[in-house]
């Protein structure tokens, strides 16, 4: 077995030694062993065991310091051990006295001999443990005499010599007497060990658990994303597939629109050639006579052909973009992107929309909205075309308000201003050059609005606590000598009013005059606020 040969030479032990790392190995193998070389680092003392691939540091003597390991020699002789007076049979017994391993026949003769009858003599197969039911263990110092001895200070087994040498004046006791306390104290570190074996045995098998919950649920998710990615890739063919069919529509309507213009000019242009050749022909050869009988049919039907309106240019363009960024909603339950744009602006079909369009306020800004259309009517869903604003008053060519346009992106355009004149202005909207809908148009900029100066109050009586003196711009009277108005007396307005111009609307402009300057008209304004 493993536990009764060396695991680097694969041979029975030969001074098998003990690492720190508690692997054992056998005294030759360990001197094959080279020192760990790294670099930048002088030659060090360590090796690397080539059982579990540790470090382990040697001791300063070398190899030969290493703790020898009894237990492992125990093992492999046990294994092969042969009964040391006959050697012949297999040792089955052990005599404690003399330290002789004995097969069963020599056992009983071993005990039948006066000289050994009285021996103690144990079972090996019951042994539990090697180390004491072994042979006496030898000083390697002094490999006479035994080690029955254990030096506190050393905290090693020692013999009768090492005591008088090596270990002169240092604590010592018998291996009897010390050991039941180093081995409770050994086995204090084994429970401790132990729990921590068990703990790690848990958090590796949580970790396998872990592992193989981690492969179930990747598999999971890349289930996952093939549905997904399948899905998406038939999302994008059936969005290929709607704009292909999109674009081929557009064309046939553009070449549609293109071959009923060619056809009505060609049209044209075979009618224009024939009164031109008639009208030609008549001039050159008809007579006078001829010419003015028909004169009349021929004017007619040249004056009808000259006034047929047509395009002079095609009636579209070949304006067809592919926008990859522009979102195009749901396909399949996924959003795609990219768009087909052929809308053309048509500066005649652009809107202007507000609700102060045509009025604003002095010192107040104000704005209104621009609606890109194309030649249908229909609303351009993007920006970036050119679009011009001017504001000139109408009385004073040197005066004119700096409009900002923005553009917000979606065919929509915010024109905001704030005049700083009074009057009557004209706004000019242009796009590509050309008038919008409605452009231009007159604005009226009216002075900065008029707070009001007096109180919202339901009469004057109430308001000014029952002065006589006190006013009212309704106009109100009331008998005993009050100036001011009273509820239900001659001139009120039956509502509540401002007292300074008699207005009903509370959220209103001023349309009073400006305010007294001397004292006593003041003082006829004056109110208590309730």
């Amino acid at each position: 077995s493993s536990g009764e040969r060396c695991p680097m030479c694969a041979e029975p032990w030969v001074s098998p030694r003990l690492l720190p790392c508690l692997h054992s190995l056998c005294t030759p193998c360990l001197r094959r062993l080279g020192p760990l070389a790294e670099p930048g680092r002088a030659a060090s003392r360590s090796v690397l065991c080539p059982v579990c691939d540790a470090e382990v540091a040697l001791p300063p003597g070398g190899v030969g310091q290493l703790t020898p390991d009894y237990l492992a020699l125990s093992r492999g002789g046990r294994a092969a051990a042969g009964c040391d007076l006959c050697a012949d049979g297999a040792a089955a017994r052990r005599c404690l006295t003399c330290g002789a391993d004995l097969c069963l026949f020599c056992c009983q003769a071993h005990r039948r001999q006066k000289k050994t009858a009285s021996h103690a003599v144990m079972v090996l197969e019951n042994t539990k443990d090697c180390s004491q039911a072994g042979k006496p263990l030898f000083c390697p110092s002094h490999p006479t005499e035994e080690l029955r001895l254990f030096c506190e200070q050393c905290d090693q087994p020692v013999c009768r010599d090492c005591v008088v040498d090596r270990h002169w004046q240092h604590r010592y006791d018998f291996t009897g007497n010390v050991i039941h306390r180093h081995r409770d104290a050994l086995r204090e570190l084994l429970k401790s060990t132990q729990q921590h074996t068990g703990t790690l045995e848990d958090v590796l098998s949580q970790i396998d658990d872990m592992g193989s919950a981690i492969c179930s649920r990747a598999e999971a998710v890349a289930t996952e994303i093939c549905q997904f990615a399948s899905g998406y890739v038939k999302a994008i063919e059936e969005h290929q597939h709607r704009l292909l069919k999109q674009l081929e529509n557009l064309k046939v309507q553009k070449e549609n629109l293109l071959h009923l213009q060619k056809a009505q000019l060609q049209q044209l242009l075979l009618d224009m050639r024939t009164g031109v050749e008639f009208t030609e022909h008549l001039l050159r050869s008809g007579s006078d006579l001829e010419i003015l009988i028909t004169k009349a049919v021929v004017a007619s039907r040249l004056a009808k052909l000259n006034s047929v309106a047509y395009n002079t240019h095609p009636s579209v363009d070949d304006r067809i973009q592919f926008s990859p960024q522009e979102r195009a909603g749901q396909c399949c339950g996924y959003e795609v992107f990219g768009a087909i744009l052929n809308k053309a602006v048509d500066p005649a079909r652009c809107t202007l929309h507000g609700e102060d369009l045509h009025s604003a306020r002095q010192n107040q800004l104000t704005g209104f909205t621009l609606l890109l259309n194309d030649a249908t009517g229909e609303r351009v869903g993007q920006g970036g075309e050119a679009v011009q604003v001017t504001i000139t008053h109408k009385d004073r060519r040197d005066c004119s308000v700096k409009p900002t346009v923005c553009d917000n992106g979606d065919g929509t355009y915010h024109i905001s201003y704030s005049p700083q004149e009074p009057g009557l202005y004209a706004v000019c909207v242009y796009v590509k050059g050309q008038h919008v809908q409605g452009s231009p148009f007159t604005l009226i900029v009216k002075k900065k609005f008029r707070e009001h100066q007096g109180v919202f109050h339901c009469c004057t009586f109430c308001s000014s606590g029952g002065q006589k003196a006190a006013r009212c711009a309704c106009g109100g009277t009331m008998p005993g000598g009050y100036q001011g108005c009273g509820h239900g007396h001659k001139g009120h307005p039956g509502c509540p009013h401002w007292s300074c111009c008699g207005q009903v609307k509370e959220s209103s402009e001023c349309l009073g005059g400006p305010p007294p300057s001397d004292t006593s008209q003041r003082s006829l304004l004056r109110t208590v606020v309730l």
